[in-house]
């Protein structure tokens, strides 16, 4: 495969929007709890008390995990997972594509990447090859094409997420520990073929910026040629890093215990990566150094991916963490792709939407010092009273995004920007284009904040002439 070098709009778009919305959103339900997924690659927990609520019909397969006896208790023993889809398709005539679109431009998205098919099979588009196993098992409206057409009127280009390598409804085992990921998955040709069908389908039919798969793909699977099909259809098209295949031996039993001792033995370490990707995904997680290539870190708003009836207020993230997560994930040449779940009828969760829309708020004051940037020499500064600093470069410039507020209000800045500092009209906030003045102490240049800054607010502040990297 030639080298495909990554797009400049993907490098400069830096906040996504992901979608995670299904059948899993009419039960709704999981554990709420914190750090799942990296509790998980440790080998801490494993899957039964997953609060991810998009694995709802895994969970439910698990004997004595809370969504099994909280179905039982809800819906009855015998009441399969296959008859929630009939309710999500009567509850999703409701949906309003060019709601989500509104919002999502509000937040200040340049992406947004539906799942088009999560774990459990179900198809979010009328597809010419249907789930054979389940009749009916798709979306009775085209998902992908209402939202591409509302997000395309907002200049949001259209990503879609399949998952490759796990399909439940091509399987009857439980995942339990990573070692069985492969026991929910299907390894035969029929389920490799149906999985390439599906993807040349969605990139003929929907012409997505973004092929994000998940967990990987299954023997067989030609992945160089769906690539190669891709690119020479959208030269700008990115992929993502979640396209390993194992072989075919692991598989089978045999196979599944030396995984479990090969996973084992390098819990908490990055897994392996495909042949070609165009950035990397970890998930709920964050590089601790500016990455040397471009990376995407993924989570929700909350603990959950799918909507959760059981997460509160207080288990989402507020419009001001969001703010210093992307400030954080871009400092390092990251992107954020950041997760709604919808409620069966489409809406979103109020507090949902009001992260979103406060996050927003801030990148159109601030949003210079996020689109298009890279990363300076460092990424961070932190001084005296809590002080934080994220940095950004772009055109000459640093910009200086205060995370963590100063008392006094006098902000150290680098010591490498200090000339630039120093000289007349090089220092303005954002938002506002007013001038700061500067000070000098015990060998720092200060910049001084103007009076009135609300506590919790995260001012940034464009030094004009820096050193970019």
């Amino acid at each position: 495969m030639t080298y495909h070098p990554l797009p400049a709009w993907y490098d400069e778009a830096k906040l996504g929007i992901f979608v995670h919305w299904g059948v899993s959103s009419v039960p709704a339900y999981a554990p709420a709890s914190e750090g799942f997924a990296q509790r998980v690659l440790k080998g801490e927990i494993g899957f039964g008390s997953s609060p991810y609520a998009e694995w709802y019909q895994n969970s439910l397969r698990i004997p004595g995990s809370p969504v099994r006896l909280h179905h039982d208790a809800a819906y009855g023993a015998d009441f399969g997972y296959e008859r929630f889809g009939p309710l999500f398709n009567e509850q999703m005539r409701k949906w309003d594509p060019d709601s989500w679109a509104g919002l999502f431009a509000r937040a200040g998205a340049r992406y947004a990447v539906l799942v088009a098919k999560h774990h459990d099979g179900f198809l979010m588009w009328n597809s010419s090859r249907p789930n054979p196993r389940i009749p009916g098992w798709m979306a009775s409206r085209d998902v992908p094409g209402e939202l591409s057409r509302a997000l395309g009127a907002r200049g949001i280009r259209l990503g879609l997420y399949y998952s490759s390598l796990l399909d439940w409804s091509f399987s009857t085992s439980p995942v339990t520990s990573l070692a069985e990921l492969v026991a929910g998955s299907d390894a035969s040709r029929e389920y490799a073929s149906y999985v390439e069908d599906h993807w040349l389908e969605l990139i003929e039919r929907y012409d997505p910026w973004i092929l994000w798969s998940d967990i990987g793909c299954p023997p067989g699977f030609r992945t160089a040629g769906l690539f190669a099909r891709y690119y020479n259809r959208k030269p700008e098209g990115v992929v993502n890093d979640r396209w390993m295949q194992l072989p075919r031996f692991f598989f089978n039993r045999t196979g599944r215990f030396i995984l479990a001792k090969l996973l084992g033995r390098m819990k908490g370490a990055e897994p392996p990566r495909p042949a070609h990707c165009d950035f990397v995904t970890p998930e709920y997680a964050a590089l601790d150094h500016i990455g040397p290539r471009k990376w995407e870190t993924c989570r929700g708003i909350g603990n959950s991916f799918g909507y959760n009836r059981m997460e509160a207020a207080g288990d989402y993230l507020k419009a001001d963490e969001l703010v210093r997560l992307l400030a954080d994930i871009v400092s390092k040449n990251g992107n954020l792709l950041l997760n709604v779940g919808p409620c069966p009828d489409g809406s979103i969760h109020p507090s949902q939407v009001e992260a979103l829309e406060g996050m927003g708020s801030w990148l159109r004051d601030n949003g210079e010092a996020i689109y298009g940037t890279r990363p300076w020499v460092r990424f961070s500064d932190s001084a005296e009273g809590g002080t934080e600093l994220r940095y950004t470069s772009k055109g000459g410039a640093l910009y200086a995004i205060v995370t963590r507020m100063p008392a006094n209000g006098l902000v150290p800045l680098p010591r490498e920007a200090g000339a630039a500092a120093a000289a007349a009209g090089g220092l303005t906030l954002l938002g506002t284009g007013e001038r700061l003045r500067v000070e000098g102490a015990a060998g720092k240049t200060l910049a001084v904040l103007p009076h009135g800054l609300r506590e919790g607010s995260i001012p940034t502040i464009k030094i004009a002439g820096a050193v970019s990297r």
